[in-house]
């Protein structure tokens, strides 16, 4: 057995015991279940007990890569140890941990080997990190703030302010990204690892508490530094390298963000189907927006999945495909939400239930950065590429290796430091371009052979007239890549890379519900309706098809991901 495939086992197990610890999350004995994190919310705070627990489970140690003494191998298998949490609460999932990795991500990629062990050991053992990041051209005022820095004997001087840091009265680090040079440019921003217990004590000032809208049991505060001494050895990698490990960073946090609140929609789908259920109105309508969303999710983690392991695969090209699963997924799954209130109706709002989890996660999204901050910072990645890839790209590149979309398959380490800012290509366009070669040369008969060619067609027509498009275009024309046009065209390109992700990931499965056509020719159905393609009629039963695996995987308590993987809460009624 290899030592991928070990790793792979442990993931599994690690992740089915915290499942099982955390307990069935719609029982409202539970003191860790949706009753006692909805009232932890209330009252503007995470719920202790639930902290407790993956402090018993050595959560931290998830965040710390296996090179550095902790458990994360590769981010796909992070991802599944963070949707048992997310199932249940977003804040808690940020709180409790995703923000400390993202803290610590750049001194992962690029620190010293003294601040990888010393970061490394505060995360294992349960301390939190805090980021400080730049400023942000298109972020909200929640968002702005900076922090300068200049030289001072054999050190610097910091001074600005932050307003608002998730975890600031809790860090036992922080990783500030500090502009070292007045003039503007990609190297004026540099990463400092600072340890609040050591900076002077009239330096750094921590400011009160922010109360926020989303995410109210995170702790937002912020930094106040003024002629904030630090030492020289608290910069991360080189001076001027801010903004390139905060593009480098950034792709990992863009995944993990996207992965792990696809098991947030999860719940909400599982509470729609018991609201439809127990009121006996499981009607056609109703059919027809739960397994949507069904076939949404699968197609999001389809695409999800297929990024997360090009981390560790393709670490050359996964920043555009993880800029493009940021950018159309979080959208895809609020349509989700808006659709399954139409389902859940008031109950959806309700303070005391899972179908209150509705309500919370509507406020937690933006707060998570799925917000219009986090759709500029990624159209700022794909728009300028658009062009190069229409001419050197699409049509052209050779399809990705299948292990890309296998969720079984070993990947090698996560390796920060190898992932790349530019150039690398379009994977998820040549995944397209393969699979519908191979349909149109596969001539099943049958409505779901002649769905499947008719949608694959028209999606990878619909990329040639984007490249088209995109040719028109001269790359580094300022003018042109800043003109109304270019948001619809990333978003067309977001749109396709998923596309060609779901039907890659189902041309990997040989057996069970994943190799059965109806959910792809659902998903492919509602995706090609954004793009306003022109599609075949749905086969007769396809939405039978996929309420039934939905419904049989509600009362078997499986998630309803790729995975399915076994729950803590009992479906059945």
């Amino acid at each position: 057995m290899t030592v991928g495939t070990l790793l792979e086992e442990t993931v599994h197990h690690r992740a089915a015991r915290l499942e099982h610890r955390l307990g069935d999350p719609g029982d409202p004995a539970n003191p860790l279940g949706f009753r006692a994190l909805l009232a932890a919310d209330d009252d503007c705070e995470l719920l202790p007990e639930a902290e407790e627990l993956l402090d018993d489970e050595g959560y931290g140690a998830e965040l710390v890569p296996v090179a550095l003494g902790g458990r994360l191998h590769d981010a796909d298998g992070l991802v599944r140890m963070l949707r048992p949490v997310f199932r249940r609460d977003v804040a808690l999932g940020f709180g409790y941990g995703i923000t400390s990795l993202f803290a610590a991500a750049p001194v992962f990629a690029a620190g010293s080997p003294g601040q990888q062990g010393a970061v490394a050991r505060l995360l294992a053992s349960g301390g939190r990190a805090a980021i400080v990041h730049r400023s942000l051209a298109h972020g909200t005022a929640m968002l702005r703030g900076e922090v300068d820095a200049m030289p001072y004997g054999d050190g610097y001087l910091l001074r600005g302010r932050k307003d608002v840091v998730i975890n600031a009265e809790r860090a036992g680090a922080v990783v500030a990204y500090v502009r070292t040079d007045p003039a503007p440019g990609p190297a004026a921003h540099s990463v400092f690892l600072l340890d609040p217990g050591q900076l002077p004590g009239e330096g750094l000032r921590l400011l009160t508490r922010r109360p926020t809208t989303g995410m109210r049991g995170c702790r937002f505060a912020g930094y106040e530094f003024a002629d904030c001494r630090v030492p020289g050895d608290a910069l991360v990698g080189a001076e001027g390298t801010g903004v390139r490990l905060a593009l480098r960073t950034f792709q990992l946090n863009r995944t993990l963000i996207t992965g792990a609140v696809i098991a947030s929609v999860d719940t909400v789908l599982r509470a729609a189907v018991r609201a439809a259920l127990a009121t006996g109105t499981l009607g056609k309508r109703q059919r027809g927006v739960l397994a949507g969303v069904f076939a949404d999710l699968l197609a999001s983690d389809s695409c999800a999945v297929a990024v997360l392991r090009a981390l560790s695969l393709l670490p050359n090209s996964a920043h555009l495909a993880a800029a493009g699963l940021k950018y159309l997924v979080p959208d895809l799954l609020r349509d989700d939400l808006e659709e399954l209130a139409t389902v859940l109706g008031a109950g959806g709002y309700s303070r005391d239930t899972d179908q209150g989890m509705l309500s919370k996660l509507l406020r937690d999204l933006p707060a998570a950065g799925l917000g219009h901050a986090g759709t500029a910072s990624c159209q700022a990645v794909v728009i300028p590429q658009l062009p190069l890839l229409a001419r050197e790209s699409w049509g052209t590149e050779p399809e990705p290796p299948p292990a890309l979309f296998r969720p079984d398959a070993q990947v090698p380490a996560l390796d920060l430091a190898a992932l790349q800012v530019a150039g690398g290509g379009d994977f998820l366009a040549a995944a397209l371009s393969a699979s519908t070669a191979r349909l149109a040369e596969n001539r099943t008969p049958g409505p779901y052979g002649e769905a499947l060619r008719a949608l694959a067609a028209a999606f990878r027509a619909a990329l040639l007239d984007l490249r088209d498009s995109c040719r028109a275009l001269e790359p580094g024309d300022r003018a042109a890549l800043t003109s109304p046009a270019m948001p619809a065209l990333a978003d067309r390109h977001a749109v396709l890379g998923t596309a060609g992700a779901a039907l890659a990931a189902w041309e990997q499965r040989t057996d069970g519900f994943l190799a059965d056509p109806a959910w792809l020719v659902l998903a492919l159905h509602r995706l090609g309706r954004r793009l306003g393609l022109t599609l075949p009629p749905l086969p007769a039963d396809c939405v039978d098809r996929v309420t039934e695996e939905l419904l049989a995987r509600f009362r078997a308590g499986r998630g309803l991901d790729l995975h399915g993987a076994p729950l803590a809460e009992a479906g059945a009624l």
